[in-house]
């Protein structure tokens, strides 16, 4: 009974690595996403709270533009996402009680 566990094992690994073969793989686009450092964030925060609700409702909504996905291909970059999170940060920072 051990011996056929072993052998419907090897088979399920066998199948596994020929899946794993033929996954699809991010494309490689050669060139290193730039993220914004800890030390960006914490100015682009301090910027965002010198700001009117205004502004920083349409820093918010120019970052949702940025970060939204049209198709398979298109995905927002990191920044863009970055600045779409420290923007909502600070409009629920102003809507706290």
């Amino acid at each position: 009974m051990l011996t056929s566990f072993k052998r419907t094992n090897e088979g399920e690994q066998n199948t596994n690595m020929i899946y794993s073969t033929v996954m699809a793989r991010r494309p490689d686009s050669g060139t290193k996403e730039e993220i914004w450092t800890r030390g960006d964030l914490k100015e682009i925060m301090r910027n965002l709270s010198l700001l009117s609700e205004h502004g920083v409702r349409e820093f918010y909504e120019r970052a949702y533009r940025e970060c939204r996905i049209v198709n398979s291909h298109t995905f927002p970059p990191a920044r863009a996402v970055q600045e779409l999170v420290q923007a909502w940060k600070q409009l629920r920072k102003w809507r706290r009680p």
